[in-house]
């Protein structure tokens, strides 16, 4: 899996463990709800700035939104 769909994939599911908003997050994160969501689909590729802000919009280090999953 490339790193791209797989921040997109944590954002998400973080999120949503959260019960948030795309809306919420991406006000808190200081971006639109439009690229959040391409982000989430792993559609646009982030820079490392937004990265971290989404980490800190989300309250999780920036490196747990590039890891995989444990299932």
């Amino acid at each position: 899996m490339d790193l791209v769909r797989l921040l997109g994939e944590n954002v998400r599911r973080e999120r949503l463990r959260q019960g948030r908003t795309q809306e919420e997050v991406a006000e808190e994160a200081g971006m639109t709800r439009s690229y959040l969501s391409d982000l989430e689909r792993g559609t646009r590729n982030p820079s490392v700035h937004a990265l971290g802000l989404l980490a800190r919009a989300l309250k999780v280090e920036a490196g747990d939104l590039l890891r995989r999953a444990c299932d």
